[in-house]
């Protein structure tokens, strides 16, 4: 039962950071200093979008999954509505190529949002 929980924990942070990388740019509106832990966060989102590259907490969850002697992701909310945001049977490597430019683009915006915002405090 643990390893389910935790298993669900994982995938909870996966999404998460999903939109950490995707809209966590925002936050430097309110909080600058946390443009240290998205510019990186942001990077390596776009970087595991643009190259396929396998996300580490994937294997993890699944590495999880299999030690709480679960074939897949049946039942519960977790996996009935956020599986399908992280790992949508849609995505192809050139989806994935459209997903990190869109990565990239969303944040320049916001970035530039921030900066101009910056600017105006100083």
């Amino acid at each position: 039962m643990i390893y389910h929980w935790l298993a669900d924990l994982v995938l909870f942070a996966h999404l998460l950071f999903i939109l950490f990388v995707l809209l966590g740019g925002g936050l430097a509106l309110r909080w600058p200093g946390i443009v240290w832990l998205h510019l990186p966060a942001a990077v390596w989102g776009a970087l595991v979008e643009i190259f396929a590259w396998p996300c580490p907490l994937t294997p993890l969850e699944n590495a999880l999954r299999a030690r709480a002697g679960e074939t897949g992701y049946a039942g519960g909310f977790i996996e009935h509505y956020l599986q399908p945001l992280i790992y949508p049977g849609w995505l192809t490597a050139d989806i994935g190529l459209v997903l990190g430019a869109g990565v990239i683009v969303v944040n320049l915006f916001i970035y530039a949002v921030v900066i101009a915002a910056s600017r105006r405090r100083a």
